[in-house]
């Protein structure tokens, strides 16, 4: 054992959630979640991942981490016109579609062979309204944002995984200094709230489906690929399976979907962690018992949220998927075949159109095969 086993543990966790908490607080918000509603979200999903990664890195010896679906809350938050009771259900049902996936291979194959530029059109049209709405708190409190925004790109430039941390810590505290913030909440201990599910067609097609293709597409083929590339050959199914099981299980109390993660994996499984591959898997118990403190405080997390100042909130998640836009829109543009297909679906899902009930990110993949679709006819 190294000290360098629970420092990178804790780091990654630390990054993970803290870098994307505001997403989670944005995607609430989009279906109407109470505060007490948005508090059992973040601790069941933290249950969930303390659980999925004590098991699967003990069982696997391999450095197992997991997160939530960041792209996933994003495309929830871009959404409109569900509840909470919709989103739960939309949970369970691609709970549901991750374990399928996990048990059958086909599933799986099939889904990698979605055009990486379409789904990658797909995930830049979800998130670029996140991009744009940081731009936009700027003459809101140009004071404030900032300093921040030229805090956040000068941090990434020596630590691009703590830079968006640094902006939340730091907005807050400038927040609470200057007089933005009444007060801070009383300390609080987590509960989880029993929430009833409902499903309809609308929610499933255009919640559900799009969840569980960038659950799919940009985390979980992103962190096996980590895994591959740090010397890791883990079976998919068993670990894509284990995290669907346990997402079901923490649906009915507001838990959004979880799944393989790329960069906090990346954290815990490079040699800084440990010379010896054999032993990285030990970061994942380190991880596991990060999140089961954040279930612990997550309802005192989520009340801080709550009184910071909404262009703070508004400019932390944006900031946190600039990386992931980035990195969509070059994968995206990357095959000059597949650019127009790529072009597409992303301005279709970035318009937000909503049809028959269905969100543009539906639309979006649709429209972008269809492209690819008459192209390679035409080749033909």
């Amino acid at each position: 054992m190294r000290i360098s086993i629970p420092i990178s543990a804790f780091v990654a966790a630390i990054v993970g959630f803290g870098g994307t908490l505001a997403v989670v607080i944005a995607a609430a918000k989009a279906v109407g979640a109470t505060q007490a509603e948005t508090a059992s979200w973040v601790t069941a999903v933290c249950v969930a991942m303390a659980i999925e990664c004590l098991w699967l890195s003990w069982r696997t010896k391999m450095p197992i981490i997991t997160a939530w679906s960041t792209p996933g809350l994003a495309l929830m938050a871009a959404s409109s016109g569900f509840t909470m009771a919709d989103a739960v259900g939309a949970f369970i049902v691609t709970s549901l579609m991750l374990i399928a996936t996990g048990l059958f291979k086909p599933l799986t194959q099939l889904i990698s062979r979605i055009p990486a530029s379409v789904a990658s059109g797909m995930l830049a049209g979800i998130v670029v309204t996140f991009a744009l709405n940081a731009v936009k708190t700027i003459p809101v409190d140009p004071w404030l944002i900032l300093p921040l925004i030229a805090a956040f790109f000068v941090i990434r430039l020596f630590n691009p995984a703590l830079s968006v941390l640094a902006v939340l810590i730091g907005g807050g505290i400038a927040a609470f200094l200057t007089g933005r913030v009444g007060g801070l909440p009383a300390p609080e201990l987590s509960t989880l709230t029993l929430i009833a599910p409902h499903f309809s067609a609308a929610a499933v097609i255009g919640l559900a489906l799009p969840l569980y293709l960038v659950t799919m597409a940009s985390q979980n083929l992103s962190g096996l690929a980590v895994l591959r590339a740090a010397g890791y050959h883990p079976e998919p199914g068993p670990l894509i399976g284990v995290t669907g099981l346990f997402s079901l299980l923490s649906a009915p109390f507001g838990g959004s979907t979880t799944n393989l993660a790329a960069i906090s994996a990346a954290i815990c499984t490079g040699p800084d962690v440990h010379p010896d591959p054999a032993e990285r898997w030990k970061t994942g118990p380190f991880y596991a018992l990060a999140y089961l403190i954040f279930a612990v405080f997550g309802a005192s997390l989520v009340a801080i949220f709550a009184v910071l100042p909404q262009s703070l909130i508004v400019l932390v998640a944006g900031l946190a998927l600039m990386g992931s836009l980035a990195n969509a829109l070059a994968i995206a543009l990357k095959d000059e075949d597949q650019r127009m297909a790529a072009t597409v679906t992303f301005v279709v899902t970035a318009s937000g159109l909503t049809l028959f009930g269905v969100g543009a990110a539906f639309w979006g993949l649709v429209a972008g095969l269809v492209v690819l679709f008459l192209e390679a006819v035409k080749k033909r």
